[in-house]
């Protein structure tokens, strides 16, 4: 079965779907790569020659022939047109906000797997992109307020008086929110952080930062994620969390639920109270971000206060990133094509739960749900 592997298009995406050590492991296949599908993240053609993948330059060839092919952003419809009926795709799909190319790939006939929509069970955890992906975001998007807060982060004793330690206030306590916290303490600075779910409270204490409780009911849903909240509870706690974004030196933002748009916690008005000089981060950008004044792409000074909507965080460490996500995507191929050979077996819940279209049809209900919720009214 023949693997290929594509040059990244999207603009700023330096990340690459497999790397060459991975791709050695992968004997039971025949893994063809796109020129220069590396060379963003650190890793050359000839590197992937050496690993024993062959490098193919045309695009259009190596679609033709492949029968799994691995992106780390969705195909574009033309490239969907190149691929063989019967032929998977196995990537970040995005089904919320790439209806087109969903419905490319149904009328296409190929068979295509969204890694957002895996299970969250134990079984899956090895391929969990969403979550290797979310760690680094958490850590870079520390170190990105750390380089524009013109203050230390740790406290510092000197005979010239002594410096108070940052205040950072983190939004979110998921995979990217606990590695922000870590982060941030490693730095030196003093942290709290607010989730809708008290469920992660000790993982956020263990880390050394203070748990921010509001006075809210509880909204944890499927799978650990937080579920989407109503626009009472979500004004009822910007409300409560005023005062604390007013307090601190650097924001990070992090709440995100799955296929839908990023919840609104931080108004215009909140900023407005933020002090000068200070950060915020919002690492939701990538769904419409947790700040109303985000601008997905753009860093800018609103207020005296620096908003950073920074999107796609995660390619910024583009050689690490591709290498947890190469390991992610390998290990849902593997699970697919146990002998070389795919086969599906839709009783499988991890098989089941990622796959979105498949014989010509969208398949997964979930997947049909964000299509459907992608024209949902704007936030309030």
């Amino acid at each position: 079965m023949k693997i290929g592997v594509l040059t990244e298009t999207v603009p700023g995406e330096r990340r690459v779907a497999l790397v060459p050590d991975v791709a050695a492991r992968l004997a039971a296949f025949e893994v063809v790569v796109q020129a220069g599908a590396g060379d963003a993240a650190g890793f050359s053609d000839d590197a992937y020659r050496e690993a024993g993948a062959a490098v193919q330059s045309d695009r259009g060839a190596l679609l033709g022939v492949a029968d799994v092919v691995l992106s780390v952003q969705p195909p574009t419809v033309a490239d969907i047109g190149r691929l063989r009926r019967g032929a998977a795709t196995i990537g970040f799909l995005q089904p919320a906000t790439q209806g087109t190319v969903i419905e490319a790939m149904a009328t296409g006939g190929v068979t295509s797997f969204s890694l957002e929509l895996l299970p969250r069970i134990s079984r899956a955890q090895s391929m969990d992109a969403l979550s290797s992906q979310a760690s680094l975001a958490g850590y870079k998007g520390v170190l990105m307020a750390a380089n524009r807060l013109g203050k230390f982060f740790p406290m510092l004793m000197t005979a010239a008086g002594t410096i108070p330690p940052a205040r950072v206030l983190v939004l979110g306590a998921g995979v990217a929110g606990l590695q922000a916290i870590a982060t941030a303490r490693r730095l030196g600075a003093v942290v709290e952080a607010y989730d809708v779910r008290p469920a992660v409270k000790e993982e956020v204490k263990s880390l050394g930062a203070s748990f921010l409780e509001l006075e809210l009911e509880a909204q944890e849903g499927q799978g650990g994620y937080a579920r989407e909240q109503s626009d009472d509870f979500l004004a009822k706690q910007r409300e409560l969390l005023t005062e604390r974004v007013g307090a601190a030196d650097v924001v990070i933002t992090t709440a995100a639920i799955p296929g839908r748009r990023a919840p609104l916690l931080v108004t215009a008005a909140m900023v407005q109270g933020m002090r000068r000089g200070s950060v915020l981060v919002d690492l939701a950008s990538d769904t419409g971000g947790n700040c109303e004044l985000t601008e997905p792409g753009q860093v800018r000074e609103v207020h005296g206060v620096w908003l950073d909507g920074t999107t796609n965080v995660a390619s910024t460490v583009a050689l690490h990133a591709s290498q947890l996500y190469a390991r992610n995507v390998t290990n849902l191929l593997q699970h697919l094509a146990p002998d070389g050979d795919l086969k599906l077996d839709f009783e499988d819940e991890i098989t089941k739960g990622c796959c979105v279209t498949h014989d010509g049809q969208v398949v997964n209900e979930r997947a049909r749900q964000l299509l459907e919720a992608s024209t949902e009214k704007p936030r309030t």
